[in-house]
């Protein structure tokens, strides 16, 4: 009998489908300043942090991080390669955008569900939700433009 074998990716996809409504990455306190702070924002700014940890829980990046960018740099350096079309399991980098009654324009990464599916963390609700890829198509255009495509290579891992 064969020694029994995690599935990598696998587990990977459903550990994002089931993130659906979690608040495990909600909040992120840190001292600034002498002062406790919730960088997040109870969940307004959640994004990155969700998708980093999913990946650091996997071991696909080297830790957690508060912003896109921070993200976006530990994926380009485990290994992760940029492509143009997304599959299930992709990370999805959107391009900055300024939702309606928001203040300020911010960055947004999430993962490719497939069927034009992502799922990311909607800052309204404070977890991670399922929507359409670029958030809908008006007058022919997405309504929010992907700006990068990310892939884990699972065949060159090693664990």
């Amino acid at each position: 009998m064969d020694k029994p074998k995690i599935l990598d990716k696998d587990t990977y996809l459903f550990m994002i489908e089931n993130s659906i409504g979690s608040y495990i990455f909600k909040n992120l306190y840190m001292e600034i300043d002498g002062q406790k702070k919730d960088v997040l924002k109870n969940g307004l700014l959640s994004c990155a942090v969700f998708v980093s940890g999913i990946l650091y829980m996997n071991k696909m990046i080297n830790g957690m991080h508060a912003t896109v960018n921070s993200t976006v740099k530990d994926l380009e350096k485990s290994g992760w390669i940029k492509i143009n079309e997304p599959e299930r399991g992709d990370i999805l980098v959107w391009e900055l955008y300024k939702w309606p009654g928001d203040i300020e324009e911010h960055e947004h990464i999430g993962f490719y569900v497939g069927e034009d599916m992502a799922i990311s963390n909607d800052s309204k609700i404070g977890s991670p939700q399922k929507h359409h890829f670029t958030y809908g198509i008006e007058e022919s255009k997405p309504v929010r433009k992907i700006i990068a495509v990310y892939r884990f290579a699972f065949e060159r891992r090693l664990l």
